[in-house]
């Protein structure tokens, strides 16, 4: 063997040598690192656990699983700290009662528009605003040139119709004494009959113009000739409008007054479609109203508006009630009416503190049965609030545990902990759209508004641009019309209940965004600066 072929042998030996190490080495890296990667892994999967699904959703999941339910870890401590109460759903059985704004607005059936039955002009006006006025009460007085004709040619025609009575009369002695043939006699008679015909249509015509029948009766020779028309009371109410003053020309088909009857009047309110099952026409009514804290009115709902207003989602109830004062309620007033339901219902039922709004959704705050520290945020759909209740429709059964006060705090640490995932990211066309300020990141403009018996303190907001806003709205009595709150630009509308906190954030772009409550009375402003 040569030198040359005892250095090839020796050359493969060592690169045999060189790759078997290489592989070893592979061997023993995978087999030190993974039990590492599994223990990595394993500790991930108890962090995500830990931080619930919500954190998984962001995380990347799969829809299946970001639609697990939201949970919010609390200690002990916090939840004693924030004074966090819970509650047991119960039911109760009885009558619905819904309790919803209204208007106060005359009986249509009992409103005149007064006009004039002659063309001519006001000479005397009588009826003032707020008067009351007896049936038949002249209101004014107009002249009118169409009168004197009319009154003329039933002069004359009773004229002519004298006269021809006295020739046939004598037609019909001249016939008795041979004089006269019966062909001049019929004659006469027809002649006669067309006179009568004539003067019957004149005064047909004077009493289309107001002329009292009275007044046609007797001798018409020293009657003087009649230019003046008077325009009477319909009926007894009060004067709820005037366009009549003096000097003014009017025709038959200009109002001049309108007179109502307010013996009785009508009570409008609005109704959201999801409580039309609870009314019924014929129902009773109750009608209170804040100028006069003891009074109550009973009625009855005498009316369902059967079309629902594509806009607001209502539709218009009408209560008709007496108003024997005739003084305290008056028109376009507001009251509160409380409708009776049709029949007694078993509902589910929570404490109003309980809810809570986010977004478009109503949730409460349930207490996870298999862990007492954690809450379940839970969707639910409400119906209507009595008092310190508020009936739920969908997402809890009676038994479940929710909590009442406190809930609040509980929403905020979902917040803090960001559960519940990314809020959609505002269109760049919009001037303003609803975001989550929480997740939109940077930091949050928190603003409470009261709703109180003035309106919404502070009315006038200011904030800076391009900042995430959340205005908090809490109203604190029942003796107000905000009921709920609107923003037209950002087609927002939430219900208000009474002393729950409901919170609608959004990212400023314009210089104004106007709020309002749900029958544009109240109003406020987020100036934007």
């Amino acid at each position: 063997m040569t030198g040359t072929s005892r250095f090839t042998i020796s050359g493969r030996l060592a690169l045999f040598a060189a790759l078997v190490l290489i592989a070893a080495s592979v061997s023993v890296t995978y087999l030190v690192l993974r039990p590492a990667s599994s223990v990595v892994r394993t500790s991930a999967d108890a962090a995500a656990a830990q931080r619930g699904p919500a954190h998984s959703s962001l995380a990347g999941e799969s829809p299946a699983q970001a639609s697990r339910p939201i949970v919010v870890p609390v200690s002990r401590e916090a939840a004693e700290r924030a004074g966090i109460l819970v509650a047991t759903v119960g039911t109760t059985t009885g009558a619905t009662t819904l309790r919803v704004p209204a208007v106060i607005e005359p009986n249509a059936y009992r409103s005149v528009a007064v006009t004039a039955q002659v063309s001519g002009r006001v000479t005397r006006v009588a009826g003032e605003l707020g008067q009351r006025v007896s049936r038949g009460q002249t209101l004014a007085e107009i002249y009118s040139p169409e009168l004197a004709e009319a009154h003329t040619k039933y002069t004359s025609a009773q004229a002519r119709l004298r006269a021809h009575d006295q020739e046939l009369r004598r037609t019909q002695q001249l016939v008795r004494i041979g004089a006269a043939s019966q062909q001049e006699l019929d004659g006469a008679h027809a002649e006669h009959a067309a006179q009568t015909a004539e003067v019957q249509s004149a005064r047909s015509r004077l009493t289309l113009l107001g002329v009292p029948g009275a007044a046609l009766e007797g001798g018409s020779e020293e009657r003087p000739l009649e230019t003046t028309s008077h325009v009477p009371a319909p009926i007894a109410g009060v004067v709820t409008e005037r366009a009549a003053n003096v000097g003014l020309n009017v025709d038959p088909a200009m109002m001049l007054f309108r007179v109502v009857d307010l013996s009785h009047v009508w009570v409008v309110a609005s109704v959201y479609e999801k409580d039309f099952g609870v009314l019924r026409v014929g129902a009773p009514a109750v009608v209170r109203v804040a100028a006069y804290p003891a009074l109550s009115i009973d009625g009855r709902i005498s009316y369902i508006d059967p079309q629902v207003n594509p806009e607001t989602r209502t539709a218009r109830v009408r209560v008709e009630v007496p108003n024997t004062a005739g003084e305290q309620l008056r028109l376009g007033m507001y009251v509160d009416v409380e409708l009776a339901g049709a029949a007694p219902a078993v509902v589910t039922v929570v404490p109003r503190e309980a809810v809570q709004t986010i977004a478009q959704r109503t949730v409460v705050y349930k207490v996870n049965p298999a862990n007492a520290g954690e809450f379940i945020e839970q969707t639910v759909t409400v119906g209507r609030a009595d008092g310190t209740t508020i009936v739920v429709s969908e997402g809890l059964s009676p038994g479940d545990v929710v909590a009442t006060k406190g809930s609040f705090f509980i929403r905020a640490e979902r917040e803090r902990l960001g559960l519940g995932g990314p809020a959609p990211h505002a269109s760049p066309v919009h001037p303003a759209v609803p975001v989550s300020p929480v997740s939109a990141g940077g930091k949050v403009q928190d603003i409470a508004v009261q709703v109180t018996e003035r309106g919404f303190e502070p009315a006038t907001i200011r904030v800076r641009r391009s900042q995430a806003v959340r205005l908090t709205f809490t109203r604190t009595t029942d003796a107000t019309c905000a009921k709920e709150v609107v923003v037209p630009t950002l087609k927002i509308r939430r219900p208000l209940p009474l002393d729950t906190p409901v919170a609608v954030e959004f990212t400023t772009h314009n210089q104004e965004i106007a709020f309002a409550c749900g029958m544009d009375m109240l109003r406020g402003t987020v100036l934007v600066q």
